[in-house]
């Protein structure tokens, strides 16, 4: 999943064409633009391969030759049925459609552009064929390499992921060739996750950038990725993945970090829009640089956003619902009453403590915390123990604050207090943050809320002095 740049040739016009040309950008220069739509320009030669002749090979050395518009799939897997194979190119045509949409590109402006993939159980049999160089060119990859509009995939077992290897590699032949893509690890290996991540619908591409269930995204496992790196604490700050450096063999928590940093960016409210906006420029070496001095970036909120994002990240993630309103409030200084929302993530109280001070919670009401079968479920602030959900029954209210926890890592929610009733110490400076359990997929299915009371204990004790007895 490397990528290597083109090069580009000049080319050369006679005296005929220089006034056709001239004659052309007089009629489009008085023309209506369209600012929402990329015309672009088609890649020049040099920076393409030539795919009509690797065809050509391939069907002279009796490889398994399967086109689509925009793509010619070689392989030496012998056809089975139900295998999907013969699927892939029509699969890759209704991807490249979506990709054009995510660049503002238009696709009528790239008529000619194609790509050649390979799918090779057997690297010998392409090396013999011509289709996969032994010069150097190509480094000894683990699953696939693209190279401008030309890419190779060692063919898997699982066909789903047989699928999502091949678009990994589509949007790399996609970026590198239309939009000139020289860009740092973590923007070039987290779109191409981003763009190839999907389900099929009624056999059709459905893009899912955040996969809905695991089912739909057979041993791709990047969630799973993210999650082992959470529990072991291992996992990288938003800076760290920024830093992600080159290397001919990425493993799979680089690839699963590159995808939630672009997830992070591509889908959050607070950052879509910058996000766009940067995406429009160039896709080089200083992305990422542009990206921080960016009118509005304020790195210590996109980090916290990344935080929260892979500490609460699970199947069906939605942005909407889930994304954090990080004021802190006032100080807790009297009884105060508020409504937590059972179809949203984590929900600032409006009220902040001091580490050591103490606090009561109390709970009351309903909320609908979705369905079992045709039964629609309620809870307390106790939960349902019917479903549990990360160790605790779905339903149940949480109070947290921001905070690294006991055991080291990155900052996260760490919860004070659960349930209807409880008596809690602050263990920072900072503000209360309040949510029902529950996985992020399904917040959509939950409505109403509970209504909750806060009232403040005893202040913190005084902080003992060095040598000071009690």
């Amino acid at each position: 999943m490397v990528t290597t740049q083109h090069k580009q040739r000049t080319v050369r016009w006679g005296a005929l064409l220089r006034r056709v040309a001239l004659l052309v950008a007089l009629l489009v220069a008085v023309a209506p633009a369209d600012p929402g739509v990329v015309v672009a320009d088609e890649p020049p030669r040099g920076a393409m391969v030539d795919v009509a002749r690797l065809e050509a090979m391939a069907r002279r050395a009796g490889l398994r030759v399967v086109s689509g518009e925009r793509l010619v799939l070689v392989t030496d897997r012998p056809a089975r049925a139900g295998d999907g194979v013969d699927d892939l190119p029509r699969i890759f045509d209704e991807a490249f459609a979506v990709w054009c949409d995510h660049y503002s590109l238009d696709p009528k402006s790239v008529p000619s552009w194609r790509a050649c993939g390979c799918l090779m159980s057997d690297r010998e049999a392409f090396r013999i064929a011509g289709l996969l160089p032994d010069d150097g060119t190509v480094p000894d990859f683990a699953n696939g390499f693209c190279d401008r509009n030309r890419f190779w995939l060692v063919d898997p077992a699982n066909p789903a992921y047989r699928r999502h290897l091949l678009l990994h590699e589509g949007v790399h032949a996609f970026t590198l060739t239309l939009r000139g893509l020289s860009a740092p690890t973590w923007y070039t290996e987290g779109i191409a996750e981003l763009l190839a991540t999907h389900r099929l619908e009624a056999g059709h591409f459905e893009p899912t950038p955040i996969p809905r269930r695991a089912d739909e995204v057979e041993q791709l496992g990047r969630i799973e990725a993210i999650r082992r790196l959470r529990t072991s604490g291992e996992i990288p700050g938003l800076s760290d993945v920024f830093a992600t450096p080159p290397s001919p063999r990425h493993d799979i928590p680089t690839y699963a970090t590159s995808w939630a940093a672009t997830a992070l960016l591509a889908g959050h409210p607070s950052h879509t829009r910058r996000f766009q906006t940067l995406e429009a420029g160039p896709l080089d070496a200083r992305l990422t640089t542009r990206l921080e001095a960016s009118d509005g970036w304020d790195g210590d909120l996109a980090a916290r956003d990344f935080d929260a994002f892979t500490d609460d990240l699970d199947h069906g993630y939605d942005f909407s619902r889930s994304a954090i309103d990080w004021t802190d409030g006032r100080p807790l200084k009297a009884p105060a009453k508020l409504v937590v929302a059972a179809d949203r993530g984590w929900q600032p109280s409006g009220w902040s403590m001091k580490e050591g001070e103490q606090a009561e919670l109390v709970a009351s009401g309903r909320a609908g915390v979705g369905r079992a079968g045709t039964i629609d479920l309620e809870s307390t602030a106790d939960g349902i123990s019917l479903r549990w959900y990360r160790g605790r029954p779905l339903g149940r209210l949480l109070v947290a604050q921001w905070a690294v926890p006991n055991e080291g890592g990155r900052p996260r929610f760490v919860v004070v207090a659960e349930g209807e009733a409880a008596r809690f110490t602050a263990i920072t400076t900072g503000g209360l943050y309040l949510k029902l359990n529950a996985p992020p997929g399904e917040l959509a299915s939950f409505d109403g809320g509970l209504d909750v009371a806060l009232k403040p204990g005893s202040p913190p004790a005084p902080k003992q002095r060095r040598g000071e007895k009690r």
